[in-house]
């Protein structure tokens, strides 16, 4: 028997994850420059064509079913091209009375997948060929994204992990998708090198008010990403819910204090990032800590991500969207406070600061090391062949020109055609005959 008001509610969390993709192609494309934008904003959206298809193919059975010998850390065959998930129901809570469709978790975990894939082509914004990140996105998602979302939500490694009793607290993704991500993202761009002027010329986001629609369509999109992690319309989906506002709330507010004290001034690019950071840090405690726990969360968050993203011109690594400093540095820091904030009255354990021990604390920073070692050398692996195999770096002139032009004959904003416009409304309001001199010989004199 289906509970309708549960899958109602998975249903409407599966599209608000949906939603996000598109967000974080406007929140990217945004921060982008004008010559590039169109490009980055198709690398989000050519994500959720390819990671979707594979997902059906092969993505959710290696991560959710039985992977035999290979179990701890990749599943199994069993759900091959979902056909055998039609019609089945998980029942509520183990007993058989109101459950929701097996294919609706596949759905929504779908959607996870697709914009786990898209956070990543931030860190590369204007020097990838798209016809490579149309290679990379399949096979990251294939080795690396499928088994860490088995270890962590299917029976893999890091499920199962346990330490004094105490087991790995990952409520939406902090490690999954975020640390997986952002690492991801890092090796990339030591592949990729650094744009051409980085450090020395203005890679300024060409257009705020994308960079705040992004942010907010990605706000809205994040209560179907944690509140539909507690898999029912309960007590649970609404702490989950008002702890990624209030964390949120509190990220945008850090960070804003951060840019005062450092610059003297607040941003709109602040903002909007603070609001991000706040987000990924939350993801994996969204049910394990109180409101109060999630303010500290936030509070934290916006501050060290606000540092975490100059980094980058320190240790001379090209992120080009901050997918490192916001991404992992946020999934990070919101997987190991649980072991300091998690409250066990608000579900699982307590952290330190709540009484508990080191255990809790201990299986966060196993499970965070292990997710960021993996993806990060395999990520490299993986580059580096296709980066010798075709090439992965566009050419120096592609990326001087622009690569909407160069690669996909386009344009953001059609700046050309309004000059060739305005030239020929000039030429017709002062014609020039043969010769080249000017119509009236008077106005010449």
């Amino acid at each position: 028997m289906i509970d309708s008001g549960n899958t109602t509610w998975l249903l409407i969390s599966a599209a608000l994850v949906m939603l996000m993709t598109p967000g974080l192609a406007f929140f990217y494309g945004g921060m982008s420059r004008a010559k590039s934008v169109l490009n980055m904003m198709l690398m989000s959206f050519a994500s959720i064509a390819v990671v979707s298809v594979l997902w059906v193919l092969v993505g959710h059975s290696l991560t959710y079913s039985d992977g035999g010998p290979l179990d701890p850390f990749v599943g199994g065959f069993e759900y091959l091209g979902l056909s055998s998930l039609i019609g089945e129901i998980e029942p509520m809570d183990g007993e058989g009375g109101g459950g929701y469709p097996l294919l609706v978790d596949a759905g929504f975990q779908m959607m996870f997948a697709v914009i786990t894939v898209a956070l990543i082509s931030g860190a590369i914004a204007d020097r990838a060929k798209f016809g490579a990140w149309l290679f990379f996105a399949p096979v990251w998602a294939l080795l690396v994204y499928f088994p860490v979302a088995h270890w962590v939500w299917g029976s893999g490694w890091i499920g199962g992990l346990s330490i004094g009793g105490y087991e790995v607290i990952d409520f939406a993704g902090g490690t999954a998708v975020h640390i997986n991500a952002g690492a991801a993202a890092l090796a990339l761009t030591f592949v990729l090198g650094r744009r051409k002027g980085f450090g020395s010329e203005s890679m300024r986001p060409h257009n705020l008010p994308f960079v705040l629609l992004g942010a907010a369509l990605l706000w809205f999109g994040w209560f179907g990403f944690n509140a539909g992690s507690a898999y029912a319309a309960d007590g649970t989906a609404a702490l989950a819910l008002v702890n990624t506002q209030v964390a949120t709330a509190a990220a945008t507010a850090s960070w804003m204090l951060v840019e005062r004290f450092r610059y003297g001034k607040v941003s709109a690019l602040g903002f909007a990032s603070g609001a991000i950071a706040g987000l990924v840090a939350i993801t994996p405690a969204a049910a394990n800590v109180t409101p109060m726990g999630a303010i500290a969360v936030g509070v934290l968050s916006g501050a060290v991500c606000a540092y975490a993203i100059s980094w980058k011109f320190k240790f001379k690594y090209d992120d080009a969207l901050d997918v490192v400093g916001i991404h992992m540095v946020g999934g990070i820091l919101g997987s190991l406070v649980l072991g300091l904030v998690a409250a066990e009255v608000a579900g699982g354990a307590d952290g330190l600061l709540y009484g508990g021990g080191f255990g809790l604390l201990a299986v966060q920073a196993i499970a965070v090391v292990g997710v960021m070692a993996y993806s990060f050398i395999v990520t490299w692996v993986i580059a580096k062949v296709i980066d010798l195999a075709v090439g992965f770096r566009i050419p120096e002139e592609v990326e001087t020109n622009g690569l909407d032009h160069e690669l996909h004959a386009e344009s953001a904003y059609a700046f050309d055609e309004l000059d060739e416009l305005e030239a020929e409304a000039e030429a017709v309001s002062s014609p020039t005959p043969p010769g080249g001199e000017t119509a009236s010989p008077q106005a010449k004199a």
